[in-house]
């Protein structure tokens, strides 16, 4: 038996140096971790239980015989985080350069069978050089095998891709379909055809840093929805999401305990302008009325002109939307309406309540928007407000205007509670617009066009451009004081809060993408 015991440990020793110590020491001499180390820093300790520590692949061609690790190129298994399940796989760079074979490929559908059985999030951590190119089209059905369990997980787990590496070609599918991704600055791309393909098709010259990096993907596609300084500063971020989000749709998100104090924010009155064509950070907005150090932003980078991320509310998970008047003045354009809608629909499949705030002049106008579909494109956050059924909540805090109103969660469009500031403009479009069209003629036939234009404009404003006629139709349940949100916002989510809502009888809508 001792015999058999020493034979295992030194079985167990040769999968944990993976492809040899010499190859881990180069995988360091890169500033990165091991696939070993970096489940080490993602999990509780001491609660990582590995599955399929012993698997090796089946390829007998160009020598493959012959050369045989243990794990074959991906660790798998199951540990905790913060006390609750995951299950995780972490490709291991120092065999075969994390390609996919076979057997790999079969260890990550294992590991996301049994999440989606037990229900837990799974984590991917990447580091791929792509399809293992002397099994052929075995590797390519790897792929694909894990595409189809990341569709079918899809809204029935939380799937979480940390890039820490390569990831190229149709890797790249994989963390796509995913719910949110994570790339580390310099370490890691991601792109379909690589920079020598680039080159000869197109007669390019780009670096892998700027074609795919986690600068270019974070700022320019917004394929990445964080981009880490650090692999360590990319594993806590992971740790941190997970504490917002349910362990699967048919749960709710962890409560934190909370402890009322005084709950008003006389800060919130002076944010506001009194010129309504001055910007303010929405940031500041969020900040004071979300608990302290709780907003978690996500896709910071990428269109700027809309805010989203996770925070708590009295202890409670929540999503926020927020248009951002300090860039672009807060319009909606097709990056802001599809990083936003997709936001939206993550919450609502994992019963994260929506917190919007809304200060949005319209959609971007140009040539520019209109040609690559704005139409569409904002018709996608339209609907996924429209198809969501968590507790929504709305609070205006200046412009609402054209249908940018409809979109941003209004009450139309199934919100639940709407709150509008005193500062609040509901209306068709601005004053000045408005009043030069509702007025042409009137003004036309004046002395002095250029004062009979103010007036109007003043006229216009004072009729519609204020939160009360909305409020007069039920259109907002409550004109508040700035001051007052936070309290009237915990209230709310917690009326709401057993809120059962069903969408029509149907195999699924069809989302315009």
């Amino acid at each position: 038996m001792e015999k058999k015991i020493k034979a295992l440990q030194d079985k167990i020793a040769e999968a944990q140096l993976g492809g040899g110590q010499k190859r881990i020491d180069a995988q360091h001499a890169k500033g990165k971790l091991t696939a070993r180390e970096r489940l080490h820093f993602l999990l509780d300790e001491n609660s990582f239980e590995e599955i399929g520590m012993m698997v090796t692949h089946r390829s007998n061609d160009f020598g493959m015989q012959d050369e045989k690790y243990l794990g074959d190129g991906v660790v798998t298994g199951y540990g905790k985080i913060n006390g609750r399940l995951v299950y995780v796989y972490s490709q291991d760079f120092t065999v075969f350069g994390g390609s996919l074979s076979e057997t790999h490929a079969e260890k990550i559908c294992r590991i996301m069978d049994l999440a989606m059985k037990n229900g837990a999030p799974v984590i991917g951590l990447n580091d791929s050089g792509g399809a293992r190119i002397q099994e052929g089209v075995v590797s390519l059905g790897g792929y694909a095998d894990i595409f189809y369990k990341n569709t079918l997980a899809s809204g029935v787990v939380p799937q979480i891709s940390a890039v820490m590496g390569p990831c190229a070609g149709g890797a790249v599918y994989s963390p796509a379909i995913t719910d949110f991704i994570l790339m580390v600055e310099h370490t890691s791309y991601m792109f379909v055809t690589g920079p020598n393909v680039v080159k000869t098709v197109t007669h390019e010259e780009v670096t892998s840093e700027e074609l795919g990096g986690a600068v270019t993907h974070a700022t320019k596609s917004g394929v990445t929805h964080f981009a880490s300084a650090n692999e360590i500063e990319c594993l806590q971020t992971i740790r941190a999401m997970l504490s917002y989000m349910p362990q699967n749709c048919e749960e709710e998100a962890p409560l934190m305990k909370y402890e009322s104090v005084n709950e008003k924010r006389p800060q919130l009155n002076a944010i506001i302008p009194e010129n309504p064509n001055q910007p303010y950070d929405i940031r500041e907005v969020i900040l004071n009325v979300i608990d302290n150090d709780s907003f978690l932003e996500v896709h910071k980078l990428f269109a700027e002109n809309i805010v989203v991320g996770f925070a708590r509310i009295a202890g409670r998970s929540i999503g926020i939307i927020a248009n951002q008047p300090a860039v672009l003045a807060g319009v909606l354009d097709i990056d802001a309406s599809t990083k936003s809608a997709r936001f939206v629909r993550f919450c609502d499949a994992f019963n994260i309540p929506l917190l919007v705030f809304e200060d949005v002049p319209g959609f971007l106008p140009g040539t520019d928007q209109e040609w690559n579909g704005i139409i569409t494109n904002g018709a996608k956050l339209l609907y996924a407000f429209c198809e969501a059924t968590v507790p929504r909540v709305t609070v205006i805090t200046r412009k609402a205007y054209g249908g940018a109103y409809d979109v941003m969660n209004s009450k139309h469009i199934g919100a639940d509670m709407n709150y509008a500031w005193p500062t609040a403009e509901i209306a068709v479009m601005g004053p000045k617009g408005a009043a030069e069209i509702i007025f042409k003629n009137e003004i036309a036939k004046s002395k002095n066009p250029v004062d009979k234009l103010k007036e109007k404009e003043a006229e216009y404003q004072e009729t519609f451009a204020n939160p009360y006629r909305a409020a007069e139709r039920g259109f907002v349940d409550e004109v508040i004081a700035p001051e007052d949100t936070r309290s009237k916002l915990i209230a709310a989510f917690e009326m709401l809060k057993n809120k059962a809502d069903k969408l029509p009888r149907k195999k699924h809508g069809n989302i315009p993408l």
